[in-house]
């Protein structure tokens, strides 16, 4: 499957999407690629019943109007802002929609809390499905009420577990980090503590700070491995704690988290690792989700074909 270098947005006209398309903008330009831009609308087949009991059929004109006016909208936004734009209209369900085009791009940006776009569309809901099934990385940008989204990305933090996912996730965290000149921290959660559920069983003998010391020696090794070749510092942290917890609390002091995800197929199966859609439901700065198979789907280097810009 070949990935074309492009940054896919989906728009709805909702403050959160115009947010994400703001921080798309800034990466399409960061790394010289394509912006397109896509509004998803569903016809329905009928409005209301009608006064004889029948159903009152609607013009489905107004509706993709709506939407045109939506893109619209969003190109004159990004207009005279140095990126190559594209746009479409596509028909059916966004998430769907969305989650179709990522066979055929790089990223895909979306925004959240968006509760007031077009027809009503909710991209609450898009910003579960489409990291959940993505085949490529999905970045989900949230609308925090008076604060400006951090652009451009100075310091990333990356969730490193040691499982394929977070070896992936690693290695893209470690690419954004060289694009955007920035700050690189991993970090690993061992929750020892008392009351901290996998390993909170320990008894008092063991010693906790070893335990804390082996987590980071393995994360030394895998944070090692990703970095062959490259000039990168990373910082590393093996801390006591819940994942989920960690990275959500990272992430009002970061610009961009770096997540994994198994990216299980299917909308009857499961979404999203349990750290990943926490991280995506309590971040206060996008989160950046890598599913497992984008190391087998031909995803070009994000550093192919980027050029360093101030």
């Amino acid at each position: 499957m070949e990935h074309e270098q492009v940054v896919l947005v989906g728009v709805d006209g909702s403050a959160a999407s115009l947010n994400a398309l703001d921080w798309a903008v800034a990466q399409a330009k960061r790394v010289g690629w394509r912006l397109h831009l896509v509004c998803a609308y569903a016809l329905p087949t009928f409005a209301a019943a009608s006064l004889d009991g029948g159903y009152a059929t609607l013009d489905d004109t107004a509706i993709r109007e709506g939407a045109q006016a939506v893109l619209d909208e969003a190109i004159e936004r990004v207009s005279g802002r140095g990126v190559d734009v594209t746009s479409a209209l596509e028909t059916g369900d966004a998430a769907g929609v969305l989650v179709d085009l990522t066979k055929q791009v790089c990223l895909a940006v979306v925004g959240t809390r968006g509760t007031s776009g077009f027809a009503e569309r909710i991209l609450g809901t898009v910003s579960s499905a489409l990291p959940a099934h993505a085949h490529c990385p999905t970045v989900v940008v949230p609308l925090r009420e008076g604060e400006e989204t951090p652009i451009p990305v100075k310091r990333i933090v990356v969730g490193v577990d040691g499982s394929d996912s977070a070896k992936v996730a690693l290695t893209r965290a470690i690419e954004e980090a060289e694009v955007w000149g920035a700050e690189l921290t991993a970090v690993v959660a061992v929750p020892i503590g008392a009351g901290a559920g996998l390993l909170g069983w320990l008894p008092a003998s063991v010693d906790r700070e070893g335990v804390l010391a082996d987590v980071k020696e393995g994360l030394n090794v895998a944070v090692d491995h990703a970095l062959e070749g490259r000039d990168l510092t990373v910082r590393r942290h093996a801390l006591d704690g819940n994942g989920a917890a960690l990275l959500s609390e990272f992430s009002t002091a970061v610009d961009l988290v770096v997540v994994g995800s198994r990216g299980r197929g299917g909308f009857a199966g499961m979404l999203l690792g349990s750290t990943s859609q926490q991280v995506l439901h309590h971040s206060a700065c996008p989160v950046m989700v890598v599913p497992t198979r984008v190391a087998d789907e031909g995803l070009p280097p994000i550093a192919m074909g980027w050029k360093r810009r101030p």
